[in-house]
Order: structure tokens, then C-alpha cells, then sequence
């Protein structure tokens, strides 16, 4: 069995784009050595800034021999059908057997393939998976017609110690397969010449490159934790940057600065901001949790002395002149007061048919003033607050940093005097952004929060802007699992129709309709499923209690299939399943009957049961029991009393198992059997109030 080592190396790839080359190249390969018949034991792949390696292990030294039976003509049949059989198959008749099949006596021929050399099947597919690799955006360079995406400066193909013949055109180009690499671009650019993986790995070490990238993560997260614990100091951990700045270098090295004290009056926030964004620096805590004037940065060079006092000091430099920026836009945005902002909004476009951001905030913020009662929150606050929440979106320092809208505008809230519940509603109204982030828990947050994302959502549901399949540009995914997060976290009674169509009647488009409603409320039914999955609750659970009156009160939705659920584990609850299934099977089979003999679209049984055609001991003591039942169910329900509700459904399991042992439904007398039908079709109805049972599986397993 043998190796082969692949390295394509290149100028750097951007960062975010490495882990996915590197999966995708070891994807192609491997499919393509699958669809060849060479088999191997292992695949491991590799990225650095410069290189996409990729190790393939226990390859055989040529692919398996193959044996294939072809079955030809029948036997007696023309000659030309044979002798076409013949050279196609490349056998001679001599060499094929008469077999006896089912259908008569046919001609078999047995073709026996050597398989090829590995050596020489590689080179094509290698060559096909460069060319074949998915970049979401490519480049060409100099002359050649080639994309990649950065220039690619040679291609290392070894196999069994063995340089591979292949070449790679280019265009105006060519790149010869070769066992030879380069290390660090200025700390070990000479060549050097490697036959196995395990020189090659060795080589670049001694190179100053790593080509481990979870090696290389190790390495930076565990120095920059010793030189910040080394000065009394802790790293403010970050494992976005960190995943970026790991795919900058090839040889970190982490090191500390230090920020100019006169930038320190800024926001933490800003002068977090700009280190990481500006210049892929790691911010640092006192042992108080403030913000210290430090800051961690990787560089890509070896660790010495001289060397790394002139790498800091050139980043102190950059990052004084960034802060510099910062500061200016800060001052110069405190200049104009936040509430005198909001004209400029009128320039701000939110979506060309959802009109610009002030009309925007015009609609939520009344949206905000209706939710606030159902919260908690002042109405006149919440109002108040939602006029200034996306003022800060014209200021410069959120055209400059656009991750701190609405941290910003706390901030100018605060200088212009405003209360501190109003200033953090701006922050925190547009939380949860993701599954990571915190909800909002203070009363005016959550009203503003809500009635952002409600307006949100709304909106392109009205446009048809709804998400498919894969495709969700809007983010409204996830807005609907914000407001569901906000909803169940904080245990809010809110009934989403009568606020959605608040928002959709602040929306002045003509087409809006109701029906608009009923779909974004299962849009966000959807969302909750998936939310719920990792808690292991039923999903036909979730969707059954939501069937049966389009719940729109999410905390009394889950409320109920808790209760369900407890319920349908204990046999009392398998009994009502059953039960209301022999009365639903019924009704679906008669609904069935009636369609296909009338040709009708729908089937409708009278809604009145008539008493004096119910003659049987046991219907009417079903109907007796309906009656009592159905009335305690509504009171129950209309008291949020599902426990009682569902016990007092299975009440009915009883007389309905009398009914069906001693009650012909399918009578003779068709006012006696449509009879029997409806007083069925009322025991569903009344059931379907607590859940739609048709709708629960057998098992009641996630």
C-alpha cells in the first residue's frame, strides 16, 4: 500500500474561505478514487494561508482486476446479432458459454479487465479535482485563462515517494507536477524537496509553518492566556477571530500592546471594535472585568526580541491611527442630539416596498406602544424609546462599525440625557440576533424587541418575500426564533394574530390580508419546532395542539403539550387516542364514500343532532355525556385548566366504546345513520378543542 501527498500552493487565501477549499478538495478526491475502484484507509487534509495539503494513505499500487459477465443473444439467433455481441464484448464465440435461462438458451461471455496503475490514473484525477473546485468567487492571473483563487504557484504530487507526471494548463502557463515545497514566506522561502507526508510535515515545521490548523488555534489561544495571565490580565476570548486570525498565519506568535491612554474614555465596545476589526487584535480584561489598555495581536514571524518590540510597536502605530478615526467619529457624532436624528432616517432606505427607515420607525413604534401592556412596559416609554432606536443608524460610527448599532445609540441616548431603560431598550432591541446571544428581559427591551421583529416579519410576508428552501436573505428565520426565544425565555401571554394584524394594518399596502396572519403564524409554528427539538418534544404534539384552534399564545401552546404529553404516556391516554381514532376513521372513510359517489368537494354533516332519532340505550347515554362534557371542557379550557380539560375528555371514552359494541353506525335508516354520524362528528369536534388527535402518531416519541 502507498501515499499520496498533494500540496497545492498558492498566494494567501482569504481566511474565511480555507476550511471549506480544504473540505472540498478532500471531497473531490476521494469520490473520484471511490468511483475508480482504489480504495484506501485514510484521508486527512490540511490548510494553511499558502497551501491546501492533502495526505492520502493506503492507496494500492494499481486498481483491483475486474470480472464481468455479459449475457448476449439467444441462442440460434442471426448472425449478425451475435457477431455484433461479439465485438462489442471482445471474445470470440469459442470463448463464450450456452446457458439455460427461464426465457430459453442464450450466449454468456465472461470479460475478465487487469486493473491500471494507480500512477497513472492519479494525475487526471488530481488535475479534474483543481479544476473541478467550487469557489464562490475565483481570479485570474497575468496571462492565463485560469481561475483560481489566488495565483497558484505550484502543484506537489507524490506518490509512493514517486513524483507524478501531470501538468496543469494554465492557459499561456503550465505547472509540472513536483515533489517540492517552500516554507514560510520570509523565514523559510527556499525550496525543499519531500517524498511522504511525514518528511514533508517535518520540513515545514522546521520551516516556520504549522500545518495543523487546530494546532495552530492551540498555540495562540494558550499564549495569548499566558502573556495576559502573566501580566495580571484576561484575554477577552473571541472564537470568531480566533478561527480568522488562525487562517492568517502560518507561524504565530501572540504578543501584547498596549492602547494610548487617551483613547480609553471611548466605549469598550469602540475600541473593541476597531481592534478586531481593523487590525484581528484580541481585546483584554482587568481581573475586574473593565476593559484594560492591552490588547493581543498574532504575529506571523519567529519570537525574537528585537523582532517582536518592532511588530508591536508597528501595530501600536496602526491602531493609534484607527483609534484616532474612532475618536473623531465620536465626538463629531455627539455634536447632534439623537431625537434630532431621526429626519435623516428619511434618506435611509429599509426595503423599496416596505418604504425608507423612518417609515419604519413610525409603524413600530406605535407597534411598540401596543405591546408594551402585554409586557409590562409604559406604553409612552416604549413609544419614546422606539422613536430613537435606529437614530444611531446615521451617525458615523455605525457607518464605520455597523455591528454596534444600537450599542452606539445607548450611548447617545445617555449623553443627551435620556432614562437608562430607554437607552438600554436601544441597545438590546435588536436581541437576540443569534442562538448565542441573550434575550432581552427588562419590560420596554421586550416591547421594542417584539415589535421590531413583528414589523419585521410582517412586512415581507405581505410583499411575499417568505424564505424557501435554503434561501433566506431577510434573515426572517431567524426574527421568528427571536420572538420565539423572547417569548418562551421571559414566559410572555401574548396573543400574536391581534398583534400581527396591528402591524399589517400599520403597513398601508392594499393587498394585505388576514390571511397574511394565519401564514406567518405558521412560519414561526415551524421555527418552534426546530427550536424545541433539542428539548425532545413530540413534534406532532406541537403541530396537533396547534391545529386545534390555530393557537397563537406560544407559552399556553407549550403549556398544552406538556399536559398532552404527560397525559398520552399513561394508559388512560392511549385509551382517548384510541378512541378518538375508531370515531375519526369513521367520518374520514364516510367523508371519502360521499366525495368519490357525489363527485363532491367537501363532505358536511348537519351540525344538530336530533334526539328523537337517537333510539338506542347506548347513544343516548354518548349523547347525555357529550353534553355534560363538552360544557366542562369549554370551562376548563377558557380557564387554562388543560389538565382538567384532557381528563374530562377521556371521560367520553366509556359511552363511546358502548356506542360502537352495540351501535350499528352504518344503519339502514338513513336518518338514523346521519344521525349516528353527527353525534360522531360532535364528539371530534368537541375533542379537537383540546388537540387534533388524527394528527398524533401512534408512538408519542419525538
Amino acid at each position: 500500500m502507498a501515499e499520496l501527498l498533494l500540496e497545492l500552493f498558492s498566494e494567501e487565501m482569504p481566511a474565511s474561505m480555507q476550511v471549506q477549499a480544504s473540505n472540498d478538495l478532500k471531497l473531490l478526491l476521494i469520490n473520484k478514487l471511490s468511483a475508480t475502484r482504489l480504495i484506501f484507509s485514510r484521508a486527512d487534509s490540511y490548510v494553511t494561508p499558502r497551501r491546501l495539503t492533502l495526505a492520502i494513505d493506503g492507496l494500492p499500487s494499481r486498481q483491483p482486476n475486474i470480472r464481468e459477465e455479459r449475457r448476449g443473444p439467444r441462442v440460434g439467433a442471426s448472425e449478425k446479432a451475435i457477431n455484433g455481441f461479439l465485438t462489442f464484448s471482445g471474445v470470440t464465440l469459442d470463448q463464450c458459454e450456452r446457458r439455460n435461462t427461464n426465457n430459453g438458451e442464450f450466449w454468456f461471455a465472461t470479460i475478465e479487465k487487469s486493473g491500471q496503475i494507480t500512477a497513472d490514473l492519479l494525475p487526471q484525477i488530481i488535475l479534474s479535482s483543481i479544476q473541478e473546485m467550487p469557489w464562490s468567487k475565483s481570479m485570474r492571473w497575468g496571462t492565463n485563462n485560469f481561475r483560481w483563487i489566488r495565483p497558484l504557484h505550484h502543484i506537489l504530487a507524490v506518490f509512493d515517494g514517486r513524483v507524478l507526471k501531470g501538468t496543469l494548463d494554465l492557459g499561456k502557463t503550465e505547472l509540472t507536477f513536483t515533489d517540492r515545497t517552500r516554507g514560510h514566506r520570509f523565514l523559510a522561502p527556499n525550496v525543499r524537496v519531500v517524498n511522504s507526508f511525514k518528511e514533508y510535515r517535518t520540513e515545514l515545521l522546521n520551516s516556520f509553518v504549522i500545518i495543523e490548523r487546530e494546532y495552530r488555534k492551540d498555540i495562540i489561544l494558550k499564549d495569548a492566556r499566558y502573556l495576559c495571565d502573566s501580566n495580571g490580565l484576561i484575554l477577552r476570548e473571541d472564537s470568531e477571530l480566533l478561527e480568522e486570525v488562525c487562517g492568517l498565519v502560518e507561524w504565530p506568535v501572540p504578543l501584547m500592546g498596549r492602547i494610548d491612554p487617551e483613547f480609553m474614555s471611548m466605549p469598550p465596545e469602540v475600541l473593541i471594535a476597531s481592534m478586531r476589526r481593523h487590525q484581528k487584535c484580541f481585546a483584554v480584561n482587568k481581573k475586574n472585568g473593565t476593559l484594560a489598555d492591552r490588547f493581543v495581536m498574532v504575529s506571523n514571524m519567529s519570537s525574537e526580541i528585537t523582532r517582536n518590540a518592532t511588530i508591536v510597536a508597528g501595530n501600536e502605530k496602526v491602531l493609534r491611527a484607527r483609534l484616532s478615526d474612532a475618536k473623531f467619529f465620536w465626538e463629531k457624532d455627539r455634536a447632534i442630539n439623537l431625537l434630532d436624528r431621526r429626519k435623516a432616517l428619511r434618506e435611509v432606505q429599509f426595503y423599496s416596498k416596505l418604504g425608507t427607515m423612518a417609515d419604519k420607525v413610525e409603524r413600530f413604534a406605535i407597534l411598540a406602544a401596543t405591546t408594551a401592556p402585554m409586557v409590562g412596559a409604559n406604553a409612552d416609554k416604549a413609544y419614546h424609546a422606539a422613536l430613537l432606536a435606529k437614530a444611531d443608524l446615521t451617525t458615523s460610527m455605525v457607518n464605520e462599525f455597523p455591528d454596534l448599532q444600537g450599542i452606539i445609540g445607548r450611548y447617545y441616548a445617555l449623553d443627551a440625557g435620556e432614562d437608562l431603560h430607554i437607552a438600554d431598550a436601544i441597545a438590546e432591541h435588536y436581541y437576540p440576533r443569534g442562538p448565542r446571544d441573550i434575550c432581552p428581559t427588562s419590560p420596554i427591551s421586550l416591547a421594542l424587541s417584539i415589535a421590531d421583529k413583528v414589523d419585521t416579519l410582517i412586512g415581507f410576508f405581505i410583499i411575499n418575500e417568505i424564505p424557501t428552501g435554503s434561501k433566506d436573505p431577510f434573515a426572517l428565520r431567524r426574527t421568528a426564533l427571536g420572538i420565539i426565544r423572547i417569548i418562551i425565555e421571559n414566559g410572555l401571554r401574548i396573543k400574536l394574530l391581534p398583534l400581527f394584524a396591528k402591524a399589517r394594518a400599520l403597513i398601508a399596502i392594499v393587498d394585505s390580508v388576514a390571511e397574511t396572519d394565519k401564514k406567518l403564524l405558521r412560519f414561526l409554528i415551524d421555527r418552534l419546532k426546530g427550536y424545541l427539538r433539542k428539548n425532545r418534544i413530540p413534534q406532532d404534539l406541537i403541530t396537533a395542539v396547534f391545529d386545534s384552534g390555530k393557537e397563537d399564545d406560544l407559552v399556553r401552546l407549550l403549556t398544552r403539550v406538556d399536559v398532552l404529553r404527560d397525559f398520552l404516556s399513561t394508559k388512560d391516554g392511549s385509551k382517548l387516542l384510541f378512541g378518538y381514532r375508531r370515531v375519526f376513521n369513521i367520518l374520514r372513510a364516510e367523508e371519502k364514500d360521499y366525495i368519490r359517489q357525489c363527485s363532491a368537494s367537501h363532505f358536511v354533516l348537519p351540525e344538530l343532532i336530533d334526539f328523537s332519532h337517537l333510539v338506542q340505550t347506548e347513544e343516548i347515554n354518548l349523547y347525555n355525556a357529550l353534553q355534560t362534557i363538552s360544557t366542562k371542557i369549554k370551562v376548563y379550557l377558557s380557564n387554562d385548566d388543560f389538565i382538567n380539560a384532557t381528563a374530562a375528555a377521556y371521560l367520553l371514552i366509556e359511552p363511546i366504546n358502548a356506542f360502537f359494541d352495540r351501535v350499528k353506525v352504518n344503519a339502514n335508516d338513513a336518518l338514523l345513520r346521519n344521525n349516528r354520524l353527527s353525534l360522531l362528528n360532535a364528539i371530534r369536534k368537541v375533542m379537537d378543542n383540546i388537540a387534533n388527535f388524527s394528527l398524533i402518531k401512534t408512538s408519542s416519541s419525538p
